[in-house]
């Protein structure tokens, strides 16, 4: 087990172009959760996805959901960077940022850092990751196909 600092580095360096902290693996996010009480995930899928999909499985104040877009029609959530404030009211906070395949956390982190948010990272692949062959998901990548805690819905 790497500590946090080591994580953090490491994901600060895998990618300095990015408009934010850095981005890491889910394996790495579990363990950012489980080294240091702290650190917050910040769910921006949709209500509907995490009711129909699956959520994560970890203590409730290690993790809240701040829709992205809402449902249906997935037009921008108004509120997200008041919404966020309210559930990570610290701007020094280690937030990592948890969609469905790593697109919509990429767009959430970048505007969570512009707000002044400095700890931001992005969960690459997501809590599903990309589609295999047949245009499922959860078998090729991402939080589930990692075998970290999440419950069905």
């Amino acid at each position: 087990m790497s500590s946090s600092s080591e994580i953090l580095d490491h994901a600060r360096k895998r990618d300095t172009s990015l408009p934010y902290a850095g981005a890491v693996t889910p394996h790495e996010a579990y363990e950012l959760l489980k080294c240091d009480p702290h650190v917050r995930l910040v769910d921006v899928r949709t209500n509907a996805e995490r009711d129909w999909v699956g959520r994560v499985a970890l203590p409730a104040e290690q993790h809240v959901a701040v829709q992205w877009s809402v449902y249906p029609g997935g037009t921008p959530n108004p509120d997200f960077l008041g919404q966020l404030a309210a559930a990570v009211p610290g701007k020094e906070t280690v937030i990592v940022f948890l969609c469905r395949s790593g697109v919509r956390s990429r767009h959430a982190a970048k505007a969570a850092t512009e707000a002044g948010y400095s700890q931001c990272y992005d969960i690459l692949e997501g809590f599903e990751g990309d589609k295999d062959a047949n245009g499922h998901r959860k078998t090729v990548s991402g939080w589930c196909k990692a075998g970290l805690p999440w419950t069905g819905a």
